[in-house]
């Protein structure tokens, strides 16, 4: 039986709940949603990266690339992303920043957006991924 390996890269807070911002187990990783929160500093609430949707999705995505690392695993063996926006109105400018971000990669994820409203005031873009390495 292989381990279940909880995953906080020293970047991030300690989850507020008992949840893991991601999960390795065997060679599956999986990526809980992340929000455009700046790097962890002790004693400072989490602070959203800026007001705008790029600034935010760019801080998501490096976000969820340090749980990656944190688990072995890089953007190539990602096979899923999940995007989710609170405003539709964004879609395009998120598909505009996504294809420059990931411009480089050989192969991409399948890839989802949905826009709901269940983020707190002031964040704009949450992610998840799951990866399969080896």
């Amino acid at each position: 039986m292989t381990d279940k390996i909880a995953l906080t890269p020293k970047t991030h807070t300690t989850p507020p709940a008992k949840f893991s911002h991601g999960v390795r187990k065997g060679n599956i990783l999986q990526v809980a949603g992340q929000v455009g929160f700046l790097p962890a500093e002790e004693g400072r609430p989490p602070t959203p990266a800026g007001p705008t949707l790029r600034e935010q999705t760019l801080q998501t995505l490096a976000n969820v690339r340090a749980i990656l690392e944190e688990g072995g695993a890089g953007w190539e063996d990602v096979m899923m992303i999940r995007v989710y926006l609170t405003d539709v109105d964004h879609f395009a400018e998120m598909n505009a920043i996504y294809n420059e971000y990931f411009e480089g990669l050989v192969e991409v994820p399948a890839a989802r957006t949905t826009v709901y409203v269940g983020l707190p005031a002031g964040l704009l873009i949450e992610i998840d991924a799951l990866a399969v390495l080896g």
